[in-house]
């Protein structure tokens, strides 16, 4: 068969496709008319999640599961923005791993506004500039980040749902070879996070490292220094048009960040697969055994924890703490709704969304 004659049924195969998902947008337009009269939510990761492992299931082709979800979640995002256009925020600048997070869930069509502090993007969810924001919550080799945690506690949002990425860096340059770079820029967690790479490229001549605030404005100022090099995420390297010179350079292949997607009032259906995340502030944490009784309850009810973090009482004169505290279910499920009568007054509940293992 010639090549001609293949990619002639290629063509005919995107001529159906182009059809099929007009139909399917014409069908979205309806859904968003319906989610407009009763005031619906157009974000729904609980019935994303749901397509997106159903049609996993149903395909017998090359298609592996990261094509398809890859695929699907730019159909759902072109489609929310069918349904009612909204504004996402997050962490800035552009080109960060936060941008590539908030991309993979809402697509590169949705709008976008790129704020320079984590909370900035509270503040643009709390005020309803923006209907969704997207923020860093932890990652698993530097741990929690303690103003996210702060600032759920703080502020009147909600957790909306939650994604994981693997956090790899690029040495990017317009240098040929790694000799030829004479200065690296990057923030100080790249260069620490890549510090075996440097150590062997990097040996014999030692280039300068230059930490800049972000592995975004790296990328930037490396793409006018031709002698300097950047570590940075692709996503940087390809919004400022600079060549990557090595892939995935991070010592440990293993580095994923945590993201939430953040919204106000928002409140997902159960999917059989939920986590919910709570703030426990209880009465004098001070006495011997209080919180060891209150975590007692959750074992009892078969609940089981997955994260609790304790935080102090800014400005309290002792030292006090109230907790964040993470568990597998729904917090409308009986076995929490127990906990919740009786521990009501002390408990925030942040929200329960798709568990993105």
């Amino acid at each position: 068969m010639k090549i001609e004659e293949v990619r002639k049924e290629i063509d005919q195969i995107d001529e159906q496709l182009i059809k099929l998902l007009n139909e399917r947008m014409r069908w979205v337009q309806k859904v968003g008319e319906i989610k407009r009269e009763t005031k619906g939510s157009i974000y729904r990761p609980e019935r994303e999640k749901w397509i997106v492992e159903k049609m996993i299931s149903l395909s017998d082709g090359p298609l592996n599961a990261s094509a398809i979800e890859a695929i699907f979640l730019e159909i759902f995002a072109a489609a929310r923005n069918i349904e009612l256009p909204e504004r996402v925020a997050y962490l800035g600048p552009e080109g960060s791993f936060t941008h590539q997070a908030a991309e993979s869930r809402f697509g590169a069509v949705s709008e976008y506004m790129t704020l320079p502090t984590i909370r900035s993007v509270f503040e643009a969810v709390e005020t309803e500039r923006a209907r969704f924001g997207v923020i860093p919550i932890e990652n698993n080799q530097e741990g929690i980040v303690y103003e996210t945690v702060d600032l759920l506690s703080a502020t009147d949002v909600n957790i909306a749902a939650e994604l994981k990425i693997p956090v790899h860096f690029t040495l990017a340059t317009e240098a040929e070879n790694p000799a030829k770079i004479k200065r690296i820029y990057s923030k100080d967690i790249a260069f620490r996070q890549c510090r075996g790479f440097l150590n062997k490229y990097f040996e014999q001549h030692n280039p300068e490292e230059i930490q800049v605030e972000s592995t975004s404005k790296a990328a930037r100022l490396a793409a006018a220094d031709p002698e300097s090099a950047a570590i940075c995420s692709e996503i940087a390297a390809k919004l400022f048009r600079l060549p990557v010179l090595f892939h995935n350079i991070e010592d440990n292949s293993n580095n994923r960040t945590r993201f939430i997607i953040l919204s106000k009032d928002y409140e997902n259906q159960p999917s059989g697969n939920d986590k919910t995340t709570i703030v426990a502030k209880l009465p004098k944490t001070d006495e011997a055994g209080s919180l060891a009784k209150f975590l007692q309850d959750f074992r009892k009810g078969n609940i089981n924890l997955t994260k609790i973090e304790s935080r102090p009482y800014k400005g309290s004169e002792d030292f006090n703490f109230w907790f964040f505290i993470e568990f597998l279910g729904y917090y409308k499920d009986e076995n929490f709704q127990k906990i919740l009568k009786k521990h009501g007054d002390y408990i925030k509940v942040l929200g329960s969304y798709v568990r993105n293992a």
